[in-house]
């Protein structure tokens, strides 16, 4: 009988005989550099049959760190093999990536840089062997594996991007404390690399690292004010606070709000809020009637909330411009029409803050009669008309606000009558929610009396650093004390308030939303835009990802 053996099945089983004779030779030399013909055999079978290619991705790796004049031809067909149209080869391939930088650390950046492409495979199982490859690799050489995964979040192709920014949040981030080490030298590294990366991102990405940085040991409760600074310019940049302002440009109103209140709590901790006050007082409370309701409310609630950690010279540049839009809200006579409360609450409350900062400048302002020594107060001029005009503004919505409160408490007794009458929970969430917006004008009216009372004195003392105040959209919270603020020159104490109140940042209840709260609705659905002559239109850069706008 004939023999029916197939020649390039035989040549194929012979290949694969060969490739086990070269790694079994490898296996058994003392000095495997003698065994360079062998080692080649393996690579070239890379080009090979199926189970020659099966075979050569486990071999190549093996014995890769022995011949290190053939690293660039064994990575090459390694990196070919992870390519291949068979998943089991591309999985073996994959598999003993690590192996190619284990022992040759220089290897770990274009190891590292593969294994971030190749999380774009679609089969599962191949999915499972990158990533595992991938924490291999940042367990041999963190800090260069990190650093080539973060050149494709700053610079590479949108998909591959994306799958990256996916694998550090759900991957490396909740593993800092093992793969960062040694701790202050890795989360500095990280933190440099997490602040390049920002130069073009969605705004969920941007709270995804702002997150992550406000995690880390360098930045935590103990960390220097310098520190926390640093935070803060992170969130200046991404405000785009250097951009020439255009009230019709929505997208960067809105992310300069949504940054606005991430910023809160680094006030809190003794950064400084200065750069973000300028910008406001230069830019936006000249154009304040041309900003949309909901923005212009938002934007008084931030300034309400972060004039407490305000130096003496911003209060002074400030002060004047939160009188006029004081005045602008309050009329110096009765006229009809209801009063906005809520900003009538945020700009009175901002009033005093800054003017306890600087009490004297009150003087040639609102007409007051405040002694400091100083040549700022100006006691010699007669500013009579000023001291009659604000205090006939004062009467004006305090009246107003009486009378809403005799209203809402009436209304209080309809509520609870309703309440009882109500049969379906649809009902009950109808009534429920009226009361709760009552309620909350009743704080509202009940602040603005509180706030206005005291600045009918012809030397009023402001409240400060030893006033509990609770804001109308804020829980009743015990106070804390605020840390120092630095003013021109020299440190000086900021007021201790209460967290309910001025400065802190806690999610509120009821209708009242709080400064974490904002930041979450704004960036939930928001873009990276372009940048046109400097002027951004979105998140920087120019990918428009489609995930909305801020």
């Amino acid at each position: 009988m004939a023999n029916s053996k197939d020649p390039a099945a035989t040549a194929a089983g012979d290949a694969v005989e060969k490739l086990y004779e070269y790694g079994d030779r490898l296996s058994e030399s003392g000095d495997k550099s003698k065994n360079e013909a062998d080692y080649i055999g393996i690579i070239a079978a890379a080009k090979g049959s199926s189970k020659a290619k099966q075979l050569a991705a486990q071999l190549i790796p093996r014995f890769f760190k022995y011949f290190p004049s053939l690293s660039a031809q064994a990575i090459n067909a390694q990196l070919d093999l992870c390519e291949e149209d068979e998943l089991g080869i591309r999985v073996q391939a994959i598999r003993g990536l690590p192996l190619l930088c284990k022992d040759t650390p220089e290897h770990v950046p274009k190891i590292g840089d593969v294994l971030g492409q190749l999380l774009l495979a679609e089969e599962g199982l191949e999915r499972d062997a990158v990533s595992k490859a991938l924490m291999s690799v940042l367990r041999q050489d963190t800090k260069a594996s990190l650093t080539a995964l973060f050149k494709h979040i700053e610079n590479s192709d949108e998909n591959i991007r994306e799958k990256i920014l996916v694998f550090v949040r759900e991957r490396v981030f909740p593993l800092k404390r093992e793969l960062l080490q040694p701790e202050a030298e890795m989360e500095r590294h990280i933190t440099d690399l997490i602040k390049k990366s920002l130069q073009d991102v969605t705004g969920a990405e941007f709270k995804m690292f702002m997150d992550f940085l406000k995690s880390l040991t360098l930045f935590n409760d103990k960390a220097p004010a310098e520190r926390i600074q640093e935070l803060l310019e992170i969130v200046e940049g991404q405000a785009d606070l250097d951009a020439v302002f255009t009230i019709t440009d929505v997208d960067h109103i809105d992310r300069l709000m949504s940054c606005l209140n991430m910023a809160l709590p680094f006030y809190v901790r003794g950064a400084s809020n200065s750069k973000f006050l300028n910008y406001i007082n230069k830019h936006l409370l000249p154009v304040f009637d041309k900003l949309k309701e909901d923005k212009e409310l938002e934007l008084l609630k931030n300034l309400t909330e972060s004039s407490p950690y305000t130096s003496a010279q911003d209060a002074r540049n400030l002060l004047p411009s939160i009188l006029q839009l004081l005045k602008k809200y309050v009329p110096r006579r009765k006229t009809g029409e209801e009063l906005n409360y809520t900003f009538v609450e945020c700009l009175l409350f901002t009033f005093h803050q800054l003017a306890h900062k600087t009490p004297n400048t009150t003087n040639s302002l609102c007409g007051y009669k405040i002694v400091t020594g100083q040549p700022s107060d100006r006691l010699g001029e007669d500013f009579k008309e000023l001291f009659i005009d604000f205090t006939e503004r004062l009467t004006v919505v305090e009246e107003s606000a009486k009378a809403t409160n005799r209203k809402l408490t009436q209304g209080m007794s309809e509520h609870n009558k309703a309440m009882s009458a109500a049969k379906t929970d649809a009902a009950k969430a109808d009534v429920k929610a009226k009361k709760q917006s009552a309620s909350i004008e009743l704080r509202t009216c009940n602040n603005i009396l509180t706030l206005a009372q005291p600045l009918h004195q012809k030397a009023p003392s402001f409240f400060g650093e030893k006033k509990i105040f609770t804001l109308s959209w804020k829980e009743n919270l015990k106070p804390v004390t605020a840390p120092a603020v630095p003013s021109t020159g020299n440190k000086r104490a900021a007021p201790a308030v209460n967290g309910s109140g001025a400065t802190a940042v806690k999610r509120a209840r009821g209708n009242g939303v709080g400064s974490t709260q904002l930041v979450n609705r704004a960036l939930a659905g928001l873009s990276r835009g372009t940048r046109p002559g400097g002027s951004r239109g979105g998140w920087r850069g120019g990918r428009s990802r489609g995930r909305g706008t801020w």
